[in-house]
């Protein structure tokens, strides 16, 4: 079994992932993980692991690491509909990223003002067994942590 650390994409609130208030995320259909509640500010969005770049849409992406673990990040609920306002990319999908690497700027107050919530759901995608995702101390705690900072173990 190999485990793969996952670090947060942005600062915020450590979240537990059955507190997002979206089914699909909170009942672990697209995956187990976490989430992060982010600042009302301009953020930057970065890579939780180093991997490809399998997916990159305005609002979302998904890393791949070389032990085949994806992980989604999903910036907003419903911020599709958005239509990638409040959303720059700076990589293209299929680039090799290594974890902390600016992905998207996140304008969370946009978002926000749009009426949507800004939670950034993070998961493994695919991951059917909520054992295999163990979360770290700060989603425990529901305390602030920054980019970078541990936010769960995915083993596989």
């Amino acid at each position: 079994m190999s485990t793969t650390p996952v670090h947060a994409p942005v600062s915020g609130r450590a979240v537990a992932l059955d507190d997002v208030p979206d089914p699909v995320f909170a009942q672990g259909m697209v995956g187990y993980g976490a989430a992060v509640d982010p600042p009302r500010e301009v953020i930057d969005a970065v890579a939780p692991v180093s991997g490809r770049l399998l997916k990159l849409m305005p609002h979302a992406y998904i890393v791949m690491t070389p032990e085949n673990v994806g992980v989604l990040v999903h910036l907003g609920l419903d911020t599709v509909t958005l239509h990638g306002a409040g959303f720059t990319p700076h990589v293209t999908e299929g680039d090799t990223v290594t974890v902390g690497q600016t992905i998207i700027t996140y304008d969370v107050a946009s978002v926000v003002a749009a009426g949507l919530n800004p939670i950034v759901p993070v998961v493994v995608m695919d991951e059917r067994e909520p054992g295999n995702v163990v979360v770290g101390e700060a989603v425990l705690e529901g305390t602030e942590i920054t980019p970078g900072s541990a936010l769960f173990a995915a083993n596989k």
